[in-house]
Formats: structure tokens, sequence, C-alpha cells
């Protein structure tokens, strides 16, 4: 089975101790919340196209970025067919109003959250969307000590995979 690759930039945006995150709705009409960013197009510049994305998602215009990823996922799903690799940049300057004008119709909202909200809106997602997430506000690591984090999935469908992660 050939594999599908997907190359996605995430952000790290926050506001006064508050973290920029997105609620979006899938395919399958849930809802869950994430920071924000999306795939990478074809010929795109990682930081330009998370820019893009984070523009479309959000009306917020980031002006300057870290020099480096803050942290790095990569998702392996050979009995779907996919692999995901995901770099996380940090918003150091934006400007801009929450508005929304994303061209896939993804995205329900975009608001500041406290930290102490985070985790509880981000329960229920991914655990590649999760876990480095709330790794990365609890340690506040510098873009030098840049991490990755690995998963796995075993399965064949979403909703009877099972995901490790890879230490």
């Amino acid at each position: 089975m050939p594999v599908h690759q997907w190359v996605v930039g995430g952000a790290i945006i926050e506001r006064a101790g508050n973290l920029l995150l997105v609620q979006n709705r899938r395919r399958d009409r849930t809802l869950d919340w994430s920071p924000p960013g999306g795939v990478i197009e074809a010929g795109e510049q990682l930081v330009a196209g998370l820019a893009r994305e984070v523009r479309e998602e959000t009306g917020v215009q980031v002006t300057a970025w870290t020099p480096a990823p803050l942290y790095r996922i990569d998702v392996l799903a050979p009995g779907m067919g996919w692999q995901l690799h995901v770099e996380v940049w940090g918003a150091v300057d934006f400007t801009g109003e929450l508005t929304i004008n994303d061209p896939d119709g993804i995205v329900e909202q975009a608001r500041f959250v406290a930290s102490s909200e985070v985790p509880q809106l981000l329960a229920g997602n991914h655990p590649w969307v999760t876990e480095p997430t709330l790794a990365f506000l609890t340690d506040r690591w510098h873009h030098a000590e840049e991490r990755t984090f690995g998963f796995d999935v075993d399965g064949d469908h979403p909703r009877r995979s099972t995901v490790t992660r890879r230490r």
C-alpha cells in the first residue's frame, strides 16, 4: 500500500499567558481544539505555509517566529497508509484581531485560552496533538532544545487503532 505523507506546521502563539487555540469540525462532524496550523502545500516553505494557515484560521499575522521549531512530531500509521511530520514553531511577535477566514471551512472558532483550560480543551484529541502541547506548556524549553515526539498508530481504521508513543 502506498504511504501518503503530510507535512504540517503548528503554531504556539501566546498573549498574556494565554494560548491561542482553534476549534475544528472534523469530517465525522466532531469538534476538537488544537493550536492553529495545517497542511503545508506542495512547493511552499514550511514557515510561510504556517503563517498562511495561522492567518486563515485566526486572523493573526505572525511577524516573527522562533529561529527554529520548538518541537517536531512524527506519526506513522502504516495500516492506514499515512505518515505525518509536524514542525511546531513559536510566534515571537504578531498583530491582528481574531477573525476566521478558513477556506477549508474547518475552523469553528479561535480564542486565547488560559493555561488552566488547555488540558480540558485538548482532552480527547489525538495524543500527538495533546501530549507535545501540554509537555511544552509545562516544561517551557527553549527552541535551541528542540524536542521530537514520535507516535505509532497500529490498526487499519481510525476508531479501532491504538496509538503508542515512541520513546
